[in-house]
């Protein structure tokens, strides 16, 4: 085996910050048709103004221009904490690939690039950003920092995560949320990328684990990621297949058709539940199909920031 060959082939993304810039840059250029207008140039420095605010900080040569309302933040205002939370447990890698770009994701390289996007928000915004990638273990801690240097460890971190064999490894989210709370000191924004893959008996054990987080006042805001095509429609031909549980090397010999419509059903109830204990406990709940674009997640970091402080 050539093994140079083999590390040169197996690279993740090439150039994941290059990406990330990309993605920011496109969704930037097109806040003129949206309500955030005036967030692209300078939006470290406004925010939307809300009504019940006091009136002295609203920026009127702004107004004049863009017929909305927003209000200056001083530099120490501006400052924000955020903590990105990866699964990197095997149903993350699902589906399986070799070769990441914008345009081929599997769920783990689309969370990888979401948050690297994110991050490149917030390195704009001269804030500080941290992360912690899980599976069966913890695999990396990183408190929030703002510097050019931590920034490229990061996405170095993020990458790295792609190239990991992950067989049948499980994880007890819960666990390690549970972790991440005791070391978040400091008030943040909090963004989990996982597919929720877990136990029914550990479901209870993961909201209480996402309560944690925000008793201690972070903003939490949960993407839950997956294929809509493969495990939401259930979209398979109806010759006889195997379906192997990733995780735990179970499986099951069936024609698709004969279940699709039960699955289907189940699928959509779980994904009904999740959203409605999430609102209970006030955590933003945002399904991702991991084939739509970028959008719908920087939108929502925009909104989120905007009720921080």
């Amino acid at each position: 085996m050539d093994i140079e060959k083999e590390i040169n082939e197996i690279t993740g993304f090439k150039n994941l910050e290059l990406l990330a810039t990309q993605v920011v840059e496109g969704f930037i250029s097109g806040l003129h048709k949206s309500p955030f207008h005036g967030f692209s140039a300078e939006f470290a420095e406004h925010k939307i103004y809300n009504n019940g605010e006091s009136t002295k900080h609203i920026d009127w040569k702004l107004y004049a221009k863009t017929d909305k309302l927003y209000t200056k933040r001083y530099e120490e205002e501006t400052n924000l904490r955020c903590h990105l939370i990866v699964d990197n447990s095997s149903s993350m890698h699902y589906p399986k690939m070799k070769d990441f770009s914008i345009d081929s994701l599997n769920k783990i390289g689309f969370s990888v690039l979401a948050g690297a996007s994110i991050m490149n928000l917030l390195k704009r915004q001269r804030d500080a950003v941290g992360l912690s990638i899980y599976s069966d273990t913890y695999e990396f801690y990183s408190s929030e920092k703002g510097s050019e240097r931590h920034h490229h460890m990061l996405l170095q971190h993020l990458n790295n995560a792609l190239l990991q064999s992950r067989k049948e490894v499980q994880t007890k989210t819960y666990s390690h949320l549970h972790l991440i709370a005791e070391k978040l000191k400091r008030r943040s924004l909090v963004f989990l990328f996982t597919d929720m893959f877990q136990s029914d008996t550990e479901e209870e054990k993961l909201f209480e684990a996402l309560q944690h987080l925000k008793y201690n006042k972070h903003e939490v805001v949960l993407f839950h990621t997956y294929d809509k095509e493969k495990e939401l429609q259930f979209d398979f031909n109806n010759r006889p297949k195997r379906f192997i549980d990733v995780e735990t090397g179970e499986h099951v010999n069936l024609y698709a058709d004969n279940i699709k419509e039960n699955y289907e059903s189940a699928v959509k109830r779980y994904f009904d539940e999740l959203s409605v204990k999430c609102g209970q406990y006030r955590i933003k709940y945002v399904p991702v199909d991991i084939n739509e674009h970028f959008n719908k997640i920087l939108t929502t970091y925009l909104v989120e920031r905007g009720k921080f402080g």
